[in-house]
């Protein structure tokens, strides 16, 4: 019987006990005897002892360090960086705190499998997390959200069957080796959280197709706080401008090469939507200023 190699891929900061949560997941899996599991983790300066702690439990996980400035897609691209030399069958991509279910690996690979069957070999599979409480859709396959805005995405339900997609989220990806060889690692350009819906749309500039599995794969809360976002409109505009140029927000640079790369020739106007549509909002808002108590 052939081997399997898979590589699973994933970064940490200053979160042990979800990154230990979620590597038990993962070694938990429910896998065939063939398939061999090899895991880079990029610990990016943590300083609550997660390294300790993980190489203490699974003394087999490749252990990166960072210096506490790569924040998502560059810990990420460090990791896959390094699996990209082993050269695996299959890249995973996992996030620290998604709490993979048992049969979440093997419904990745039989479902690049059905695809593999049908022609579609060039594709990568992307699973769907729900909130461990509610429920809800949280993580997943996105699809263009309307036809005028080509940078617009919306999660996409999981069905009972693969349903295609424009991008995805990265939190649980699998990628063929047959792709990872065609588009490489995630692009340096981007900081935190660009660089999954770039890499879901560079498969597809390629010729490649990218696949929501079937249900849920695990659960993922979600990341962000609203009143931490960028297009809180109860932020003042001075910290809505300013949370939007900072690595979570919607730094300018990397924005504009997004746009570039995938808004076509009206790219120009995509990259400043975003910054018109937040002055605009404050000077209706009446926000320019200091917060209006309400």
């Amino acid at each position: 019987m052939e081997r399997k190699t898979i590589a699973a891929i994933a970064t940490c900061h200053n979160r042990k006990d979800k990154t230990l949560a979620s590597l038990d997941a993962l070694f938990k899996q429910k896998l065939s005897d063939d398939v061999q599991l090899d895991v880079y983790l990029v610990d990016d300066g943590s300083t609550d002892g997660t390294t300790e702690a993980v190489l203490q439990t699974y003394p087999q996980v490749k252990m990166i360090s960072g210096d506490g400035n790569l924040f998502w897609n560059g810990g990420m691209r460090v990791a896959f960086g390094e699996a990209l030399k082993a050269d695996p069958d299959y890249y995973i991509w996992f996030n620290d705190d998604t709490d993979l279910y048992p049969n979440a690996v093997a419904k990745l690979l039989s479902t690049y499998q059905s695809l593999s069957d049908r022609g579609e070999s060039e594709s990568i599979v992307v699973g769907a997390t729900c909130d461990p409480e509610t429920g809800k859709l949280t993580y997943g396959g996105m699809v263009q959200s309307t036809w005028w805005h080509p940078l617009k995405f919306q999660l996409l339900q999981p069905s009972q069957d693969p349903q295609p997609c424009h991008t995805m989220n990265g939190n649980c990806v699998l990628i063929p080796q047959k792709v990872a060889r065609l588009v490489g690692n995630l692009d340096p350009n981007f900081i935190h959280s660009t660089g999954d819906l770039d890499y879901g749309l560079r498969v597809r500039q390629v010729g490649g197709s990218v696949w929501l599995v079937p249900d849920y794969i695990g659960t993922c809360a979600t990341h962000a706080k609203q009143e931490d976002y960028w297009e809180n409109p109860d932020l003042t505009w001075r910290d809505r401008f300013k949370k939007a140029t900072q690595a979570k927000g919607l730094p300018p640079r990397e924005w504009k090469v997004f746009a570039q790369r995938h808004a076509g020739p009206f790219w120009l106007f995509y990259w400043v939507l975003p910054y018109i549509r937040l002055l605009f909002s404050a000077i209706r808002g009446g926000k320019m200023g200091s917060q209006i108590n309400t």
